[in-house]
């Protein structure tokens, strides 16, 4: 079983990863369809759903080894 320690140290090294996944693919895709956003929305909306993200993959951890 994993402690809540580890756990939430995955989660944020998880999201890290996403976050600057998701970012850079903000910075092509957003051009593409269009959309005008600068770079400090960007940031704001990158910021977001990080949080929400980390927040979600340690609740799901934390459910799992619920489970055990």
């Amino acid at each position: 079983m994993q402690s809540k320690r580890i756990s939430i140290i995955e989660a944020v090294s998880n999201t890290i990863i996403g976050l600057l996944t998701s970012f850079c693919i903000q910075l092509i895709i957003y051009p593409v369809l269009n959309i005008d956003v600068k770079l400090s929305q960007n940031v704001i909306i990158t910021f977001v759903f990080f949080i929400a993200s980390i927040v979600r993959s340690y609740l799901v951890r934390r459910f799992f080894n619920s489970l055990k």
